[in-house]
């Protein structure tokens, strides 16, 4: 075996994505996906093997280390197959495909993804991470197959892409749906079989945050009065916050931990985790102000800011797990480094405050950063004062991250995908709502800017990718999703109607590219996007919302702000068609049942007039509302809700429900009461 052999090189040297870099001087010839490669298996009647991953993926590193620098191994796959690397993050669309025809086959999914698939890019067989005795018997056996075989590759080749193309669909509902707070609530049951009131979270391990389900339950608590819900999401948040999943020293979260307790992180820290958990500890935070949940939103915009921003405003993907091709080296310590660097006092309160052991509380003698205990209860332990403890950790972090910055940084997956940072434009709003700190507003309003100058064109056109000063690759539906998102919640909090004009112009063009007139729902892709051998819907939550519901959500909400009835019965059809789906779904349909909620219960359009209209907004949305959009407006409006409410003498507040506004108030508080939603 040789790694790292620089002797070779293949097609993807020629590529931005840095995972497709990190295999361009492997042996195996690989190509990227395109023409080249499909028509080459088509030429020579090879079978192709789709071998797709991401940057910051360990077993994906552990796989081409094995697997993919081995001559004897690339040699077999160069004669037999047509090799194709994929990254995910930069073409979903292929992975998504690829994603439902290893489920198919093994009812199992994750990355590395390796499927073989007929020249025309059928699969016929997929899996996931093999060892390199079994990725060789894999390789003889389907080749074997294929060459002697191949009415049988054929078969289950037209079986799975049949699969593929049923799964994750929707039919248009033609009943009315009634909407009602009683199914709503009842929504909290599809939730309670996988809540583990212990150590918080869905399930066992591994154990994924789920953002989206997470703040479902917080307006689930809202809208029903339901404190299980609310006391489930406190308990999860805090034991995320004191776990090794958090980064005690950095900042930011990992993608997952892989105990019950959150304790041991598998370390790759993506921008799309701590976008969205900014959000739902911003919105915990309005509902139980504990000062934990503050630190945590200072640490990952700290995290957002030091280690993954662009300089001209946007954010990178994502860092690796490993660093110097070890999991986690970054941020762990031995016993005898922390021994070494911090005084006697120092080195206990530190064993203390983060569970530290002499052997080492992980792997190969390494400890974890992470708590149990709060300052009070290690200052009761220690005898020391709560100050005192606060004080000395400060010292203790200010060593440990001068250690640690000595240290090889893991990788930088430097693309900068636009469905992310709308995302990350949502948590900065958040945010800034929660706790008040302008600068995160300010953030927030540099990434919309990169956004629609770097990845948007004039008419609506939006770019999946930004790398090295160019944009590539058209948009997907979670871009334009995302994105809208993002600039429809920043137009909110500021009244700045540009951010609102490019979240328009968006929905105009995704409405136009990308609905499906048959089921009332979105293609994954535009119409304008290379044909695959499906085009995908994606209905279902995950750890990333699915693209469908967040448009669904889309159209309410700027159906409400600019007046567009079609837009809002656009929404109501697409929660009708998921409405079965929902009752049950728990987290995987948690935004589809934040839109239920929309028709379920009273909303309100805020409109705020005058020259405080920003402040006086920022006021009203320092409470949890997930029941009202805001229209500021500190100047005259063309907006429909706006017109002829402006008056340059005194700020006012407009709360309006269907059209229907009540009489203005001038006090926040009054506003609330207005707003306020008694639980069913």
């Amino acid at each position: 075996m040789k790694e790292d052999n620089t002797q070779y090189t293949n097609a993807l040297i020629n590529e931005n994505s840095p995972y497709l870099l990190q295999h361009a001087h492997n042996p195996v010839e690989w190509y990227p996906w395109g023409a080249e490669a499909l028509e080459k298996a088509a030429r020579e009647n090879k079978p192709l093997l789709i071998s797709i991953g991401y940057s910051a993926c360990h077993w994906c590193h552990v796989m081409e280390r094995e697997s993919f620098t081995d001559e004897g191994i690339a040699a077999f796959m160069n004669k037999n197959f047509v090799n194709i690397k994929v990254d995910r993050e930069e073409r979903p669309d292929i992975d998504q495909i690829y994603m439902n025809a290893v489920q198919l086959i093994t009812r199992s999914g994750g990355w590395p993804l390796n499927a073989f698939a007929l020249p025309d890019g059928r699969p016929f067989y997929a899996g996931t991470y093999f060892p390199p005795s079994k990725w060789r018997n894999v390789l003889a056996q389907l080749s074997k197959i294929y060459v002697n075989e191949y009415d049988k590759v054929l078969e289950s080749a037209e079986s799975v892409t049949e699969g593929i193309r049923k799964s994750e669909w929707v039919e248009w509902n033609p009943e009315e749906t009634q909407f009602s707070a009683k199914e709503y609530a009842s929504f909290f049951e599809g939730y309670e079989r996988d809540l583990d009131f212990d150590q918080g979270g869905f399930g066992g391990a591994p154990k994924f945050p789920l953002p989206a389900g997470l703040s479902a339950l917080l307006k689930n608590s809202y809208y029903t009065g339901n404190e299980r819900a609310l006391n489930f999401v406190e308990l999860t948040l805090k034991k995320m916050a004191f776990g090794g999943i958090y980064d005690q020293l950095g900042g930011g979260f990992s993608r997952y931990a892989v105990d019950e307790a959150w304790i041991i992180p598998h370390f790759e820290k993506m921008l799309y985790d701590n976008a969205q958990l900014l959000t739902v500890y911003s919105e915990a935070y309005l509902l139980r102000p504990d000062p934990i949940f503050k630190e945590v939103i200072a640490g990952v915009v700290r995290f957002l800011k030091s280690e993954i921003r662009h300089g001209s405003g946007g954010f990178y993907s994502a860092l690796d797990a490993d660093s110097e091709g070890v999991e986690g080296k970054y941020y762990v310590f031995t016993d005898r480094e922390l021994s070494g660097l911090l005084t006697v006092e120092e080195y206990q309160l530190a064993r203390d405050y983060y569970n530290l052991t002499s052997g080492g509380n992980w792997e190969k003698g390494f400890n974890i950063l992470h708590r149990k205990l709060s300052e009070d209860g290690v200052g009761e332990r220690l005898g020391m004062s709560e100050d005192e403890v606060r004080a000395g950790i400060e010292e203790v972090k200010k060593k440990l991250l001068g250690l640690r910055s000595q240290r090889i940084r893991p990788g930088l997956d430097d693309k900068i995908l636009s469905a992310w940072n709308g995302m990350a434009i949502v948590g900065l709003v958040d945010a800034y709502r929660s706790v008040g700190e302008d600068s995160y507003l300010s953030i927030a309003s540099d990434t919309a800017a990169f956004l629609t100058e770097k990845m948007m064109d004039s008419v609506g056109v939006l770019y999946r990718n930004f790398k090295n000063g160019e944009r590539s690759i058209p948009g997907f539906l979670d871009d334009y999703a995302f994105a809208i998102k993002g600039l429809s919640h920043l137009y909110q909090a500021t009244g700045v109607e540009k951010w609102l004009s490019a979240a328009g112009r968006l929905m105009e063009y995704a409405i136009g590219n990308f609905k499906d007139p048959e089921s009332g729902m979105f293609f994954y892709t535009s119409s304008e996007s290379e044909p695959l051998i499906a085009r995908k819907m994606e209905l279902m939550d995950n750890v990333i919302p699915s693209s469908n519901s967040l448009m669904g959500q889309n159209l309410f909400v700027l159906g409400k702000i600019l007046d567009r009835p079609e837009w809002v019965k656009f929404a109501e059809q697409m929660v009708s068609n998921m409405a079965e789906k929902i009752k049950s779904g728990g987290p995987y349909t948690a935004v589809w049942g934040d839109l239920y909620a929309r028709f379920a219960f009273p909303q309100s359009e805020v409109v705020v007039t005058g020259p405080e209209a920003v402040e006086k907004v920022r006021e009203l949305a320092g409470n949890f509302l997930p029941n009202a959009v805001f229209l500021p407006a500190e100047e005259e409006s063309e907006l429909e809700l706006v017109k002829g409410r402006f008056d340059k003498s005194r700020t006012r507040i407009f709360v309006c429900v269907e059209k229907s506004c009540k009489l203005p108030v001038e006090a926040a508080d009054e506003a609330l009461k207005q707003l306020k939603i008694d639980p069913k």
